[in-house]
């Protein structure tokens, strides 16, 4: 699932963190991976981050299913610059549960990926 907006990183994060609210996501964590590969290693980057998501009541009912669902949480979204643009991407959750193998994660998948879908539309509406 991807979308490509014009503009910088930063002004697409933004954009990205509210869409992503509106369906009941929350940011758990950022990853800036050109600052820490700069950092760490020298190596200088196009701007790269990684944000992860996470809807709670999606996360409480998978978890309520198999609770090792949580080595997959959060929904990973990449922001990668690609000229002057920017592309978003999201991993489909339909990924996730084919890993533990367990048919009663299947709509809570659905319901994620259809939310990050939508997240993802809008973006490109604006």
């Amino acid at each position: 699932m991807a979308v490509r907006l014009d503009g910088p990183i930063e002004q697409a994060e933004d954009r990205v963190r509210a869409a992503l609210a509106e369906q009941g996501f929350g940011v758990l964590t950022e990853i800036d991976v050109q600052a820490t590969l700069r950092d760490k290693l020298g190596e200088e980057t196009e701007p790269y981050r990684i944000l992860g998501a996470c809807n709670p009541q999606l996360a409480h009912r998978a978890l309520g299913v198999d609770n090792r669902i949580g080595l997959l949480l959060p929904c990973n979204v990449v922001l990668r610059s690609e000229g002057e643009a920017t592309v978003v991407e999201a991993l489909d959750p339909q990924v996730m549960v084919s890993v533990p193998d367990e048919p009663r994660l299947q709509p809570i998948a659905d319901e994620a990926g259809r939310r990050l879908r939508d997240a993802l539309r809008a973006l490109a509406a604006q």
